[in-house]
């Protein structure tokens, strides 16, 4: 199998991380909701999986991966995996929901093993699943209960509603290419937190020279490295499987989400045992990374879930726990 980037994907990705870093700098993940949105909307980015019927660009996640890499790169706000890959599948049946939801329609969505929705107050629509159904909420139809978390950047919200609108779709293909798209989320976050980490190694000093000379802090990066470089090519094929709807596919998704989990995790308590205790403060923008990894790493199952759903695909047993 080529795993090979196209020169299409890979200029995307770069406009991506260009538009990012021009209006997502750290400054405004503190304090903005939905920085750079209007400009990813503009650059097609949340019409990537609408049919070009409804004015999307109808591509398939496979093109999404590497953008998704630059949005965790960056710690973008909002619900952006929610928004750009599930309710184009969630809003299938529904042409004119679609055709809004490639342009500027903000969606949060509960589907899956998910207990409350991120982001649901910035949302124009909401997406809840009962007894295995996708309903449409309308935000005006609904009440919001903001629930404890993590990621203060990333709030989560209990919802009741007194009216719902039955979706035509089904859940699992929209839980299988949302938790791709956050397990590409996570591979950038890490990408960004073994970058921020060898920086800060190489210039902060202890006995004399930079800590980044010391061999347990040079072994610590390296299994850093080691680990999103083994994670991001499983995260890639289980974008394809899943455009593919290969008879691996739940076991391919299931890999990308533990390796993706454990290479962010595993970046963000390096980065906290080398940053020391100005790690854990405000002032230090590398809390806004370890919240969203922590957050992340969570959301759509955590890594003992696929990991313990991998191991069944593999055995041939009965998978464990709720997922999709």
């Amino acid at each position: 199998m080529n795993f090979a980037f196209t020169d299409d994907q890979l200029a995307l990705a770069a406009t991506v991380r260009d538009v990012l870093g021009a209006h997502c700098p750290a400054g405004a993940v503190r304090s903005e909701r939905t920085p750079a949105w209007p400009q990813l909307a503009e650059i097609g980015l949340f019409g990537l999986l609408v049919p070009q019927e409804y004015d999307g660009l109808g591509l398939g996640l496979a093109d999404a991966v590497l953008p998704f890499e630059e949005i965790g790169r960056a710690a973008l706000p909002g619900p952006v995996a929610e928004t750009a890959v599930a309710a184009p599948l969630l809003l299938a049946g529904d042409p004119v929901s679609i055709k809004l939801a490639a342009g500027d329609l903000r969606v949060s969505v509960r589907i899956g093993d998910q207990t409350y929705l991120p982001d649901a107050d910035l949302a124009d629509l909401l997406i809840v699943e009962r007894g295995g159904v996708p309903y449409a909420v309308r935000p005006d139809a609904a009440r919001l209960t903001p629930q404890p978390g993590v990621d203060r950047t990333r709030p989560l919200f209990g919802v009741e509603s007194r009216e719902a609108i039955r979706l035509r779709a089904e859940i699992t293909p929209a839980v299988r290419a949302v938790t791709v798209a956050v397990s590409a989320q996570l591979v950038g976050l890490a990408r960004h937190l073994l970058d921020t980490t060898v920086g800060y190694a190489r210039t902060r000093r202890q006995f004399g020279g930079p800590i980044g000379a010391f061999q347990a802090v040079k072994h610590r990066l390296a299994e850093v490295a080691v680990a999103v470089d083994f994670a991001a090519p499983v995260v890639y094929a289980a974008a394809l499987a899943v455009d593919r709807d290969a008879p691996t596919v739940d076991r391919d998704v299931s890999a990308a989400k533990a390796a993706a989990g454990e290479a962010a995790e595993l970046a963000a308590g390096t980065a906290l045992q080398v940053h020391g205790a100005i790690g854990y403060t405000d002032e230090l923008d590398l809390h806004l990374w370890l919240a969203r990894v922590w957050s992340l790493s969570a959301a759509y199952g955590g890594i003992a879930l696929h990991r313990a759903r991998l191991r069944a695909a593999i055995l041939g047993t009965a998978a464990p726990g709720r997922w999709p």
